[in-house]
């Protein structure tokens, strides 16, 4: 069963027991979509940008590759609402290939709510790639529901600019030479109207988000496995001068994976 945890007290109860206001039960797909719901307003000339990540207990965001080996049911469909919240889904090209990406759906549970926020029926897929080296006849690129985003530099290459075209995909120029700004492309994407973002990493491109100051939110699985091993963490990149702190605004747990949102202080 699921159980929220209140803040003030953050050590599990044993499976079973009650919590303070009522005892442990599964959340609906509209109570996920109450506790994970985007600030009420961000501004108009922003946005607001979450990162969903998963970590297994020694600091693994992956095990041989892959981060579905250390996620869990429930992982996944907190993933699949956070999905449903957003305007638009940030992934590095590197993660887009690991993964096998498809194309986001719409799901019948999240239409209403979905139509209230003046939301289309489901979230664009935003693909950071300098070198655009990417397979655009993946049906990522050929058969999405709303149109693919690649994000890149205006130096990219204008063969695999032409191709992503060809493809459907649409082109979001963030960045002076090849390499992205991830500045720029928050602010690109806010201009075109996506101003609730969420990114699922990889590790490399969070860690640039990060460095640039521009997360608002981390929602953390934390998964009670041990991998060992030469894994990614959930951030790569260079060290901040100083730590990022972050406040923890809630707190789930299940079967012992806990699952907790931390909004920028």
């Amino acid at each position: 069963m699921r159980r929220l945890l209140p803040v003030t007290d953050q050590t599990p109860a044993a499976p079973g027991t009650e919590q303070p206001g009522g005892a442990a039960r599964e959340w609906s797909l509209d109570e996920l979509a109450e506790a994970y719901a985007y600030p009420a307003d961000t501004g108009q000339d922003r946005g607001w940008l979450r990162a969903n990540m998963v970590s297994s207990l020694d600091g693994a965001a992956q095990h041989e590759g892959r981060s579905q080996p250390i996620s869990t049911e429930t992982d996944m469909r907190i993933f699949g609402t956070l999905r449903a919240l957003a305007d638009v889904v940030v992934v590095g090209a590197e993660t887009v290939r690991l993964e096998g990406y498809r194309p986001a759906k719409a799901r019948a549970a999240f239409a209403e709510r979905r139509e209230a926020a003046g939301q289309g029926p489901a979230p664009a897929i935003a693909v950071v790639s300098a070198s655009l080296d990417l397979n655009f006849s993946l049906p990522l690129f050929t058969a999405p529901l709303v149109p693919t985003l690649v994000i890149t530099g205006a130096g990219a290459p204008q063969d695999r600019l032409e191709a992503a075209r060809q493809a459907g995909a649409r082109v979001v120029i963030a960045g002076d030479a090849r390499a992205v700004d991830p500045a720029r492309a928050v602010r690109e994407l806010v201009a075109l109207g996506f101003r609730r973002l969420l990114t699922e990493g990889g590790p490399r491109m969070l860690g640039q988000f990060v460095s640039a100051g521009v997360l608002d939110e981390l929602c953390l699985t934390l998964s009670p496995m041990l991998t060992s091993g030469d894994a990614q963490r959930i951030v790569g990149g260079p060290g901040l001068a100083v730590p990022d702190r972050f406040a923890l605004a809630a707190l789930l747990e299940e079967a012992g994976f806990l699952f907790a949102r931390y909004v920028r202080i």
